[in-house]
């Protein structure tokens, strides 16, 4: 049997927010879904793909030069690629001098991620932690997380699962068979709302919640906490009242809106939909962690 491989865009030791311990977090190319506030945009196509740095090019021309498709143009402002055209091959990243230009994604073997894994075991033992699979959404890559998760258990190192939960089912059954701890995101209850933002219902998202929960893998919910989208006390409610349904002894996290990420957006050549939102008041955080605390969860703001 051929050994899977999964398309990484990166991998960071020694993080902590990731779940318990010091941890290793894979994250994992692709998503089914199109958040409106994403922090991660190069994490959502499948392929690896090029991105540009303006503030490292030094206007040499050797990638307009090296494209066969005529792709790339460079004028003050920086490289601009026409996505239209680009096929990512990446002719352009090996000629770069000044790394202005990248690859995002790598294919990767499960063996070949557990080797950076690995280095770290010690740290996991003494601090209870393990590895995260995030993404993108790990879902896209079952086999993979699979696959890899056997591996770490064999090795006695923890797994916990980072997921959107839009993913195939069975997938994530199989997944689960590997896995200590999943963190699930849980972004509206209104499915039309959710669609808007994310580009895809929640049905299958709740669907797949109740799997895990019944599984008996712990799991933590987590909400992107965010201004004008799910931050009325309304919005708050209503997943309030449907985790206590379906996830009653889950601990709620809450996730405070931020944009870290906007800058990533130009490196895409692609625009970033939420403006100039701020993050959410330390008011309307507190207001939704008791409206939490009122249905009987453990909620914490998360940083």
């Amino acid at each position: 049997m051929t050994e899977p491989k999964g398309i990484v865009f990166n991998i960071q030791r020694y993080t902590l927010d990731d779940g318990p311990g010091t941890r290793c977090t894979v994250f994992l190319k692709g998503c089914p879904l199109r958040c409106t506030w994403c922090s991660n945009p190069e994490s959502q196509h499948p392929w690896p793909e090029v991105t540009h740095r303006d503030t490292f090019c030094e206007k040499c021309l050797s990638c307009m030069e090296v494209c066969e498709l005529k792709a790339i143009s460079v004028d003050e402002s920086g490289i601009y690629i026409d996505r239209e055209l680009c096929t990512d091959c990446g002719a352009c990243v090996e000629v770069c001098p000044s790394t202005a230009l990248q690859f995002q994604g790598e294919a990767m073997s499960v063996d070949e991620v557990f080797r950076v894994i690995k280095k770290d075991i010690h740290y996991y033992r003494n601090s209870g932690g393990g590895v995260t699979v995030s993404g993108g959404e790990a879902l896209m890559q079952p086999e993979f997380v699979e696959a890899l998760f056997a591996m770490c258990h064999e090795a006695g190192i923890g797994t916990c699962l980072d997921t959107s939960g839009y993913g195939n089912t069975l997938g994530l059954e199989k997944i689960l068979q590997h896995t200590d701890l999943v963190y699930y995101d849980v972004k509206h209850l209104d499915p039309a709302v959710h669609a808007k933002y994310t580009g895809q219902s929640n049905a299958l998202i709740l669907h797949n919640l109740e799997l895990v929960v019944n599984s008996g893998t712990p799991v933590v919910i987590r909400i992107p906490f965010i201004p004008g989208i799910n931050d009325s006390d309304d919005d708050v409610a209503a997943i309030a009242g449907k985790m206590s349904e379906i996830a009653r002894t889950a601990q709620i996290h809450l996730l405070p809106y931020h944009r870290y990420g906007m800058g990533k957006y130009k490196t895409l050549d692609r625009d970033y939909e939420m403006g100039d939102t701020e993050r959410p008041s330390d008011e309307s955080l507190n207001r939704a962690q008791n409206i939490f605390e009122s249905y009987g969860f453990d909620c914490e703001i998360r940083k």
